[in-house]
C-alpha cells in the first residue's frame, strides 16, 4: 500500500494522513470548494477539488472519488466517518475497481446497517437484547399486539436509522398510531427505507460501547469501553474510557458479547458495539458502527494502541499483532467535542469566522482539529471544529486536566460547547458517575454558564477590590508629610 486516498475532510482527514505518514505511505486528500483553504488539504501530498461545497455533489460522490483515486494512482481509500464511511455499495465499488477498502467488507456494513438484521445475528451467540420485534413490523395491528405484549413505554425505530432519525417514543395506546406514522414517514425521507421494529424503552439508561479489531483470519479483540452518555438530540458530546460504573467482570462480558457480534458478521477492521446500560449494570446490545468512531482517540489514550494504524494493517491483510491478553487499561481519558454551537440556544449550530484560535498544550492534552485561526465555519457540514482529548492517571486528574484545557483554549467569533464541557465535568452526577443519557434533560439550563461567568467575575471584582484598598492604605500619607529625613535629623 502506498497511497491512500483519505475520502473526507476536516479533522478526521488529518488524523489519517498522520498516521499513513508514519508508517511511510502517501496520501490524497479530496475536497470541495469550500473546504480550498482547509489544512488538510495543504498537509496532503496531493489535493484534489472533486465539487462544490454540498455533500451530494462532493464528498458524498463516490463513484467520482473511485476515479480520481484511480488516475492518481491510490491503491486505497479509507473513508473515515460520517459520508460515505457505512455505505456498503461504496466499499463494495471500491474492491470492484481494484482497490482496497480500509474498513470492513460489504457484506458485514450491509448486515450491521439494518438494525434489524444486526439483531438477529447477535442472538445468534445469545447477547443480551432490549425486549422486542426482530424483524420490521408489517401493520398497525401487528404493532399493538407487540406493544401489549412488550409493555409501554416502547420506542419505534426506524431500521435504517442512526442519530434518532426515525425514532419515536411512545407512551399509551392511543399515541400508537401517530407515532408509527411520524417514525415510518422520518425514516423513509431520511433513510429512503420505512422498515421499523419496536423495542421496549429503557428508561434513563447509559450509553456504554465496546471497540473492537478484527482481522482477515478471524482474530478479535476488544479494547475496553467508552462511556458515551452526554448526548444532545441522541448526538455525543463528552466521552470517556474507561467508563467510572462497570465492574471488572461486567467489563470482560460486555467485550465477549461485542467480539461475538463482530464474529457474527465476519468483521474485520475497527468497529464499535454499542450497548444501553441500565441502572443495576444489565446491558443490552444497541447496533454496531461499522466504522471509526469519532471518540477513538479516548481508547488510544488508554491502551496506546494507533487505531487508524491497525485499520490499514488489517486492511493490508496482516493478521493482529497483539492479543487479548496484551491489552491493558491504562489511566483515563476524557473527549469533550468541540463544537460551534450555542449551548445558550438548545445547542444551535453557529457559524462565522475563527477570528481567534489558540490551542491548549501541556502533558495529557491533545487537540485533533482541522480548522486554524482566520478560517470560516461553513454552514454545510457537521459543526463539530475539534475534539479536545485528555488523559491522566486517575479520572480525577483528567478531569482537573480538561478544565485547564479549556481555560487555555481561546476561540472568538463562534460559540462553542467548551464551557459547557467545563461545567459539565465538574458537576456531582458526572464526578460520581452517576449519570445517564438525560443528563442534559436532568442537569443543565442554559443560565448555569451564565451563572458561572457572574461568579468568577464577582470573584475578580472583589479581589479587585481588596487589592486597591491594601494599596490605598499603604499609600496614605505619614503625619512629617512633606519633610525630608535630611531635615528632621539636621537638628540632632
Amino acid at each position: 500500500m502506498n497511497k491512500i486516498l483519505v475520502a473526507n475532510r476536516g479533522e478526521i482527514a488529518l488524523r489519517i494522513m498522520r498516521s499513513a505518514k508514519e508508517m511511510g505511505i502517501r496520501t490524497l486528500a479530496v475536497y470541495s470548494e469550500a473546504d480550498r483553504n482547509m489544512p488538510f488539504v495543504r498537509y496532503a501530498d496531493e489535493a484534489v477539488c472533486i465539487g462544490p461545497a454540498l455533500s451530494a455533489q462532493s464528498y458524498l460522490r463516490g463513484d467520482h472519488i473511485i476515479e480520481v483515486a484511480k488516475k492518481y494512482g491510490a491503491d486505497a481509500i479509507h473513508p473515515g466517518y460520517g459520508f460515505l464511511s457505512e455505505n456498503a455499495d461504496f466499499s463494495k465499488a471500491v474492491t470492484d475497481a481494484g482497490l482496497t477498502f480500509i474498513g470492513p467488507s460489504h457484506y458485514s456494513i450491509n448486515m450491521m446497517g439494518s438494525k434489524i438484521a444486526a439483531k438477529q445475528a447477535a442472538q445468534q451467540f445469545d447477547v443480551p437484547m432490549v425486549p422486542g420485534t426482530d424483524k420490521p413490523i408489517l401493520d398497525l395491528e401487528e404493532a399493538r399486539e407487540i406493544a401489549e405484549r412488550v409493555g409501554f413505554p416502547i420506542l419505534i425505530k426506524a431500521s435504517a436509522g442512526g442519530g434518532g432519525k426515525g425514532m419515536r417514543t411512545v407512551n399509551a395506546m392511543d399515541e400508537l398510531e401517530e407515532q408509527m406514522r411520524m417514525a415510518k414517514s422520518e425514516a423513509l425521507s431520511a433513510f429512503g427505507n420505512d422498515d421499523v421494529f419496536i423495542e421496549k424503552f429503557v428508561a434513563s439508561p447509559k450509553h456504554i460501547e465496546i471497540q473492537v479489531l478484527g482481522d482477515q483470519h478471524g482474530n478479535y479483540v476488544y479494547l475496553f469501553e467508552r462511556e458515551c452518555s452526554i448526548q444532545r438530540r441522541h448526538q455525543k458530546l463528552i466521552e470517556e474510557a474507561p467508563s467510572s460504573c462497570l465492574t471488572p467482570g461486567i467489563r470482560e462480558a460486555m467485550g465477549r458479547c461485542a467480539v461475538d457480534v463482530a464474529r457474527a458478521c465476519k468483521y474485520y477492521g475497527a468497529g464499535t458495539i454499542e450497548f444501553l446500560v441500565d441502572d443495576d449494570l444489565n446491558f443490552y446490545f444497541l447496533e454496531m458502527n461499522t466504522r471509526l468512531q469519532v471518540e477513538h482517540c479516548v481508547t488510544e489514550y488508554i491502551t496506546g494502541v494507533d487505531l487508524v494504524k491497525e485499520q490499514i494493517r488489517v486492511a493490508r491483510g496482516e493478521k493482529l499483532s497483539f492479543s487479548q491478553d496484551d491489552l491493558k487499561i491504562n489511566g483515563h481519558s476524557i473527549e469533550l467535542r468541540v463544537c460551534a454551537e450555542d449551548p445558550m440556544e438548545n445547542f444551535v449550530p453557529d457559524t462565522g469566522s475563527l477570528d481567534v484560535y489558540i490551542r491548549p498544550q501541556g502533558p495529557g492534552v491533545r487537540v485533533d482539529d482541522g480548522y486554524e485561526q482566520g478560517l470560516e465555519i461553513p454552514i454545510f457540514y457537521d459543526p463539530m471544529i475539534a475534539k479536545l482529548v485528555v488523559w491522566g492517571q486517575t479520572r480525577d486528574e483528567a478531569i482537573a486536566r480538561l478544565c485547564r484545557a479549556v481555560d487555555e483554549y481561546k476561540i472568538k467569533g463562534i460559540k462553542t460547547t467548551l464551557q459547557f464541557g467545563k461545567w459539565a465535568v465538574q458537576q456531582p452526577a458526572f464526578r460520581e458517575g452517576k449519570f445517564d443519557t438525560k443528563f442534559i434533560e436532568k442537569y443543565f439550563k442554559p443560565e448555569y454558564l451564565t451563572v458561572s461567568n457572574s461568579d468568577y467575575n464577582a470573584i475578580a471584582s472583589a479581589f479587585a477590590t481588596q487589592i486597591w484598598e491594601n494599596g490605598r492604605n499603604e499609600l496614605k500619607q505619614p503625619v512629617n508629610a512633606g519633610i525630608s529625613n535630611w531635615k528632621l535629623n539636621r537638628k540632632n
